[in-house]
C-alpha cells in the first residue's frame, strides 16, 4: 500500500489543494463527526454497547485514498475541481488518523488520552514542517547528484528508496507509514525531477496496485460473507447512504455547486483502508469484538469493490437531474439572453484569454469567457465581456457555454490535465469544433495533438522569439535575416510533431517552394559599387537571376522601379528569386562580379 500511495503522490501536485484548503481543514473534521454520530446511531439501531458503536462510526467515517485516486484516473477526472476537493478532503482524513488511534483506546478514560492527543498533533505538524523542508532543500540536490550518473536504474532505486525510507521514517516518527509515502510523493512531484521520477515508477505502480487489491481480497472471510450477508448488505446501504449524503451536504454548505456534490457523495460513500488499521487497533485493545471487526472488514472490502461503479453514474445522474430541474442556473455575466451561436469560448479569464477577449470585442466577434477563479471572474465582469463562473472541465459548464454551436474552443490555461479533460468533453459534444490550445514543450504538445487539438501554441518560445526579434533589431541585423531565424527555429521546434503526418509534410512542401521564390530585403551600403548605377547599368536579372520589386529610400516605397532608377546608399531593395540568386545580388552588392556581366 505504501509503494502504491508513493507512486500515486507522485501524479499530482499540492498546489492543487489551495483552492480546497477551506472544505479540506474545516469541512473534513465536521464530516468525520458526523459520520461518527451517524455511525453511532446505526451501532444502537442494533443494540451493540456505546463504546462498539462509537468505535463503529469512528471505522466508517474514512474514506479510501487508494481506491478514490485510482478511480479518479482511470475515469479521467484528475485535475478536475471534483478530484481536488475529494483528495483534499482524503488527506485531512489521512491526517486524522493518528489522533483517532489515540482518542478512541482512551474513551474509557478521556482525561488520561489527552496529553497522548497533543503530541500527536505536534508530531503531524513537525512531520509536514520537514516534509516540506525536505522536498525543497534537499531532495533536489540529492537527486540532482543521482541524475549525473546516467544511470535509470540508479535513479528509480533512488526514488523507491526515497517514499519507502521516508514512509519508515514516518512510521517511527508515530505515524502512519502509508501517509508518509504518500506525501513523500507529492512533495517529490513538486521537484524538477518529478516528471521522470513518474515516467520510471508507472510500470511498477500497476504492479504496486496489483498486490494491494490481491491483500485487500485476502482479508476477506468468505465464509463470515456467507453466513452474516443479510447484515452485511444492510451496513453496507446504511453506510453508502449515509455518507453520500454528509458528503454531498458538506460541498454544498461550502457553495460547491453543480456536479462536484454529487461526485463527492458517489466517490468517497466507501470505507478505506486506513480502517484496517484503526480496526486493527480496536481488536487489540478489546474496545471492538472479532465480529465488528469482520464487519468492518467485510463493509470496507464490498464498499472498495463498487467504487468504480457508483461513481460513474455521477455524470449520468446529473444529467437526469439537470433534465427535470431548470432552476439551477450557472452565473452568467453580460451573455446574451437570446444565447450563442457561431461564437467563440474561451477557457479562462486570464491574462491571456482577457487579452483575446479584448481583441475579439474590437472585431465584434461573439464569444464568452468561462472562469473558475472568482477575482478573474470579477475582472471580466468589470471590463463587460460575456463570462459564465464555473469550471470548464464540467460538462455542465460547457453546456452552459452552448459548445454544440459554438466555431472556436480557445484553451488558455497551463494545466495540461485541465486541458485534456476539457478537449475530451469538447469533441463528445462537438466533434468538428476547431481547438486551440497552450502548451508547455513539445511532450505536451504531442499529448495535445494526439487527444484532437487543433493548433497548439508554445507561449514560452513565441516570447523568447519576439524577445530575440527585438534584440536583434537593437543590434542592427537586417530584419530579412531576423524573419529567416525566428521561421527557422519555428520549424525545427513543430516539425519533429507532424513530421509523419502527411498534411504537415505537404505544408512544409509548400512553404519550401515559397522560399524559392521568396521576397527578400537588402540595403545598398554606402561602398557598394551599386551606387549611382541605374538598374538597367547593373544587369541585376541578367547576371543574378533575381528580379527587383521594389525600393524603400527615406521610408518611401516604390514598387516595380523603372530600369532607370539609380541605386543610392541605405537603399532597401525587395528582390525576388531562389536563395542562390538572392546570395548572387548580395555578392554584387558587395562588390562581387556574379556569374555573368551584361545588361538587363
Amino acid at each position: 500500500m505504501a509503494l502504491l500511495l508513493f507512486a500515486l503522490g507522485l501524479e499530482f501536485s499540492l498546489r492543487e489543494l489551495k483552492p480546497v484548503w477551506k472544505i479540506a481543514l474545516i469541512g473534513t473534521p465536521i464530516q468525520i463527526l458526523l459520520t461518527m454520530a451517524y455511525g453511532y446511531g446505526i451501532g444502537t439501531m442494533f443494540d451493540w454497547t456505546p463504546i462498539h458503536a462509537l468505535w463503529f462510526g469512528a471505522l466508517i467515517a474514512l474514506s479510501s485514498t487508494m481506491i478514490t485516486l485510482k478511480t479518479l484516473m482511470s475515469q479521467g477526472w484528475m485535475g478536475t475541481l471534483s478530484s481536488r476537493v475529494m483528495i483534499g478532503m482524503l488527506l485531512a482524513q489521512d491526517l486524522a488518523v493518528v489522533p483517532m488511534m489515540i482518542i478512541l483506546p482512551q474513551l474509557s478514560d478521556p482525561a488520561a488520552g489527552l496529553p497522548l492527543i497533543g503530541m500527536a498533533v505536534v508530531k503531524s505538524v513537525v512531520f509536514l514542517l520537514s516534509m516540506f523542508f525536505l522536498g525543497t532543500r534537499i531532495l533536489p540536490l540529492l537527486l540532482g547528484y543521482i541524475a549525473q550518473w546516467n544511470s535509470r536504474e540508479l535513479f528509480i532505486l533512488t526514488n523507491l528508496a526515497i517514499g519507502l525510507g521516508i514512509g519508515y521514517a514516518t512510521y517511527l516518527f508515530g505515524l502512519s507509514f502509508a501517509f508518509g509515502a504518500f506525501i513523500a510523493g507529492m512533495v517529490l512531484s513538486e521537484s524538477d525531477y518529478g516528471h521522470q521520477a513518474l515516467s520510471d515508477i508507472i510500470p511498477l505502480r500497476d504492479v504496486f496496485g496489483l498486490l494491494f487489491f490481491t491483500s485487500v481480497g485476502m482479508l476477506l472471510d468468505i465464509n463470515f460473507l456467507l453466513d452474516s450477508w443479510k447484515m452485511i448488505v444492510i451496513l453496507l446501504l446504511l453506510v453508502a447512504l449515509g455518507k453520500g449524503v454528509i458528503f454531498s451536504l458538506l460541498a454544498w454548505l461550502f457553495r460547491y455547486r453543480n456536479i462536484i456534490p454529487l461526485a463527492l457523495g458517489l466517490g468517497l460513500f466507501q470505507v478505506g483502508e486506513f480502517s484496517f488499521v484503526l480496526a486493527r487497533v480496536g481488536l487489540e485493545t478489546n474496545s471492538i469484538d472479532t465480529r465488528i471487526y469482520s464487519l468492518i472488514l467485510a463493509t470496507s472490502v464490498i464498499s472498495m469493490v463498487m467504487t468504480p461503479f457508483v461513481s460513474g453514474l455521477a455524470p449520468p445522474l446529473y444529467r437526469l437531474k439537470r433534465h427535470f430541474f431548470q432552476h439551477e442556473p450557472l452565473q452568467t455575466i453580460n451573455v446574451p439572453q437570446k444565447g450563442l451561436t457561431n461564437h467563440v469560448v474561451i477557457a479562462g479569464g486570464g491574462r491571456v484569454g482577457q487579452h483575446i477577449a479584448q481583441v475579439l470585442q474590437q472585431l465584434h466577434v461573439p464569444f464568452v469567457i468561462v472562469e473558475l477563479n472568482h477575482q478573474r471572474m470579477t475582472e471580466c465582469k468589470e471590463a463587460d465581456y460575456p463570462v459564465i463562473y464555473g469550471d470548464m472541465t464540467q460538462l455542465i459548464v460547457l453546456d452552459a457555454a452552448e459548445l454544440a454551436t459554438a466555431k472556436q474552443l480557445l484553451i488558455t490555461p497551463p494545466s495540461i490535465v485541465d486541458a485534456r479533460a476539457i478537449v475530451r468533453h469538447a469533441r463528445k459534444i462537438n466533434p468538428g469544433l476547431q481547438i486551440v490550445a497552450r502548451a508547455e514543450g513539445v511532450e505536451q504538445t504531442r499529448t495535445l495533438y494526439e487527444d484532437g487539438v487543433s493548433m497548439v501554441v508554445l507561449p514560452e518560445m513565441e516570447a523568447g522569439l519576439e524577445i530575440a526579434r527585438q534584440a536583434l533589431l537593437g543590434l542592427q541585423i537586417p530584419a530579412t535575416l531576423i524573419q529567416e531565424y525566428t521561421d527557422m527555429v519555428r520549424q525545427e521546434m513543430y516539425e519533429p510533431l507532424f513530421s509523419s503526418r502527411y498534411d504537415y509534410r505537404l505544408i512544409t512542401q509548400l512553404n519550401s517552394a515559397k522560399n524559392l521564390l521568396e521576397i527578400s530585403w537588402v540595403e545598398i551600403e554606402p561602398e557598394s559599387p551599386l551606387n549611382g548605377q541605374a538598374i538597367k547599368d547593373a544587369g541585376i536579372r541578367t547576371r543574378t537571376g533575381a528580379t527587383i520589386v521594389g525600393i524603400i529610400r527615406h521610408g518611401i516605397f516604390r514598387p516595380n522601379p523603372d530600369p532607370e532608377h539609380t541605386f543610392s546608399p541605405g537603399d532597401l531593395v525587395a528582390i525576388v528569386g531562389s536563395p542562390r540568386e538572392r546570395d548572387l545580388f548580395r555578392e554584387i552588392m558587395l562588390g562581387g562580379t556574379g556569374p555573368t556581366e551584361g545588361t538587363g
